[in-house]
């Protein structure tokens, strides 16, 4: 991975941290995204100890604010024009409904929407850097959508808004490989397993048991190693529309209808179009 450089959201923790320290382990430029600026100057350091890589850099954005994800894209191609792996991995459950200042449910637009419009803002920078790819974290708990209650203002469940958001990150990934047919930019989803991160911390009664199973799921790094393989990994070299688990290809919940469907509502609620 010397000259390539790999950008990843939810970098100054859990699984995003130990892939970021392994991409920085195999040479690249790794561009750490951040919402908290004391917590991602402290995993940008300790990744620099850790792996003797100097090129760490860190990006602040609060990816519960569409401005913030413009302001993030555009800050980063002023300072490059290449992007050779996009990591959309940030993630959060909440146990109650959060409203954003853009007026949308929070867990739809940090784990999904937000990664809709940076990845679109970000797509002429990947072309260029052909062959890239764009790897998606998504999760084997992902739940039906309902498109007439997309927002969840008709009785908010905290499974079903964090699901809902991992499918719609499986659409997205289905859809948008199609549209990148020929381009040299794959992108694939991945699901990491039950990891030890701090997901769910405030999560309400959903988070009380998912901080009582933590100590029997698997460390960062291990839940990080397929993430990593699909990111870098010859072997996988050209695969997309994939869904991977355990380094394994396995089948998607992929429907092209309610793909097509989210794409349309995903570009006016992100201001892609009006």
């Amino acid at each position: 991975m010397n000259n390539k450089i790999c950008m990843v959201t939810g970098a100054n923790s859990g699984i995003g941290k130990a892939a970021a320290g392994q991409f920085a382990r195999l040479g690249a430029t790794t561009v750490l995204v951040c919402r908290n600026e004391k917590k991602g100057k402290a995993a940008q350091e300790e990744i620099k100890t850790q792996t003797g890589n100097q090129s760490i850099e860190l990006f602040l954005a609060d990816l519960s604010s569409l401005e913030s994800v413009r302001m993030l894209a555009s800050d980063y191609k002023q300072k490059h024009d290449k992007l050779h792996v996009l990591v959309n991995n940030a993630a959060v459950v909440e146990g109650s409904r959060v409203v954003t200042k853009d007026g949308l449910e929070e867990v739809f637009v940090v784990n999904y929407l937000s990664q809709f419009l940076l990845t679109n803002l970000l797509l002429d920078t990947l072309k260029a850097s052909a062959p890239a790819r764009i790897v998606n974290v998504t999760s084997s708990v992902h739940a039906e959508i309902n498109f007439e209650d997309l927002q969840m203002e008709r009785g908010y469940n905290a499974i079903k808004s964090y699901g809902q958001s991992k499918l719609a990150q499986i659409l997205f990934m289905g859809e948008l490989a199609e549209r990148l047919a020929g381009s040299g930019v794959t992108v694939n989803c991945v699901h990491p397993g039950a990891v030890r991160t701090h997901l769910g911390d405030e999560g309400g009664i959903v988070g009380i048991g998912i901080r009582i199973a933590r100590p029997f799921y698997m460390s960062p790094e291990k839940g990080a190693e397929t993430l990593v393989y699909v990111s870098t990994s010859p072997e996988v070299e050209g695969a997309t529309g994939k869904y991977f688990y355990k380094k394994k290809e396995r089948p998607a919940p992929f429907n092209k209808d309610d793909a097509n469907h989210l794409w349309d509502v995903s570009m006016k609620l992100s201001g892609l179009s009006s």
